[in-house]
Order: structure tokens, then sequence, then C-alpha cells
């Protein structure tokens, strides 16, 4: 995985990357969060779009690491074009991030929207 190659990324959380996190990890840790796909039948291409979320977990006291967890995500992120097995990604961009505070629990949701084409 991208972020788990990335030494900004992991210079913050180390190895604490998964899809699902480990009830052992400390925070700040990412997480993928969830996911969908909407077919689009357009042109007589088959493909559609997918959304994909990654999750930044922080306990600090203040909302600055998670935040500076998020920005790592985003700069390994950025212009990059996942490969895929199967079919041909199309794009892969950013659409939005929310910073969530829960009680002591602070949280960066960043979705991401990727389009794809079908063989």
């Amino acid at each position: 995985m991208r972020l788990k190659a990335t030494p900004a990324v992991t210079a913050l959380v180390g190895a604490r990357i998964g899809d699902i996190p480990q009830s052992t990890w400390a925070k700040p840790y990412i997480s993928i969060g969830p996911s969908n796909y909407v077919a689009e039948l357009i042109d007589c291409i088959d493909g559609g779009e997918v959304m994909i979320q990654v999750d930044c977990w922080s306990d600090a006291t203040v909302l600055s690491q998670v935040r500076q967890v998020a920005d790592a995500v985003r700069r390994s992120l950025r212009n990059w074009d996942p490969p895929l097995a199967t079919n041909a990604l199309v794009s892969f961009e950013p659409w939005r991030t929310d910073f969530i505070t829960d009680g002591a629990i602070k949280q960066a949701s960043l979705r991401y929207t990727a389009i794809i084409e079908e063989p």
C-alpha cells in the first residue's frame, strides 16, 4: 500500500495502517473506512465510480496531530494512479475531508473518488 511506503506518513503513525485497526494499536493510526461502487453505463462503456474513505485517528488533546496525519495522507495520494488488476483507472481524485471530534478522539475522514472502466 502506498501509505505504508511513504516516509512522511510512517513517521507519524509507524506501521499502524490497515483495513481493520488492531485493538492493540496506539493512536495515531490510519484505517480504511467504508467504500461504495456506483455503476455508470455511458456511451457503450461499462464502468463506475468508486468512493474510498481513509480515516486518520488521534487521541491528542489538540486537532493538530490528526491534521498532520491527514495532510501526510493527502500528499501521499496526490497524483497517484492506483494499479488495478482487472479494470482501467480513468481518474483518482480527492473529494472531501472532514475533521470530527468525539470526546477525546479526533478523526480526519478523507474521501476519494475513482472512475474506472471495466473490460
